[in-house]
């Protein structure tokens, strides 16, 4: 199983369609949307090319594909004209007996993971910096905890998605 993993889009049509070129150079079998897919959200400037109406049809061009959760900028609106699923506060994907938590990040997050399995992952978006580590659990569970940062605003100076393949997860920029 290949997933395409990417957060904070925040409306960016530019930043929206160089994902877009990634997604078709991975050809990944899922695109997993860890939220703040088309609001820029009243702390954050404008993203460049902030143009939502121009995100929606790329998004909805691969619905059959995404699996998504919402973030904290995304409201009922954004699910009026999204063509899959994106008002959840967390999903699960398996990877054989590997738990894929996803999450944006503003209800569950590291600090505030829920009672995961040992050698589960926590994926989730929210702070727009990547981190790709491993975080041993008071009790000795290891969680792979992911953040693929954020496809247009970043804040670690990249904009950046993330790439789960064999069991592996590799942080990339466009």
């Amino acid at each position: 199983m290949k997933l395409l993993i990417a957060s904070d889009i925040h409306g960016s049509a530019y930043w929206c369609r160089r994902l877009f070129e990634r997604i078709q150079a991975e050809s990944p079998d899922r695109i997993v949307l860890l939220g703040d897919l088309l609001y820029h959200g009243p702390r954050n400037d404008l993203p460049r090319d902030y143009a939502p109406k121009e995100v929606i049809p790329l998004l909805n061009g691969v619905a059959d594909r995404v699996v998504a959760v919402r973030g904290n900028c995304d409201a009922e609106v954004d699910q009026m004209v999204l063509d899959f699923p994106c008002m959840a506060d967390y999903a699960v994907i398996m990877d054989g007996g590997r738990q894929l938590f996803l999450t944006h990040g503003h209800v569950f997050s590291p600090e505030n993971m829920p009672a995961l399995p040992d050698g589960s992952a926590f994926l989730s978006g929210h702070t727009h910096v990547k981190c790709n580590k491993d975080v041993v659990m008071s009790d000795g569970r290891t969680i792979t905890v992911v953040n693929p940062g954020s496809v247009s605003i970043p804040k670690d100076g990249s904009n950046s998605y993330a790439v789960y393949q064999d069991g592996a997860f590799f942080l990339k920029e466009l």
